[in-house]
């Protein structure tokens, strides 16, 4: 069983710069992948960006390349995500998750997640 709790959430002004934590405790937490997610009012679950169990892999959906930075803190079993040059359409709830098993196919699939945080709230907005 793994836990995973979010922080960093808030209300930014666009351009402005955000850093999410995701705290993971429980069983073998470095053995698991972990992904970012958003989810805006009315729309569904949005891969964001996701990093490998040994951090040594990272991803980023199109929408936010050179935007965003994830890594993640072995010692800490904490998982960031390094946000700037924020957007209003970046406003959501961003969730991080975990997945034992990857593959180049599921990285942005909800269903390869495991396990999900509670999710925080990021509004961009002047």
């Amino acid at each position: 069983q793994l836990q995973l709790v979010e922080s960093g959430g808030g209300l930014v002004q666009p351009g402005g710069s955000l850093r999410l934590s995701c705290a993971v405790s429980g069983f073998t937490p470095d053995y698991y992948h972990i992904g970012w997610f958003r989810q805006a009012p009315g729309k569904e679950h949005e891969g964001v960006s996701c990093i490998s169990s040994s951090g040594g892999r990272t991803n980023y959906a199109e929408s936010v390349k050179g935007r965003f930075t994830i890594s993640r803190d072995s010692t800490k079993n904490t998982v960031y995500l390094q946000m700037s040059g924020l957007k209003p359409e970046d406003t959501g709830v961003y969730f991080c998750a975990a997945a034992l098993i990857w593959s180049d196919a599921s990285i942005w699939s909800t269903k390869a997640y495991d396990y999900w945080g509670q999710g925080t709230q990021v509004t961009v907005s002047s």
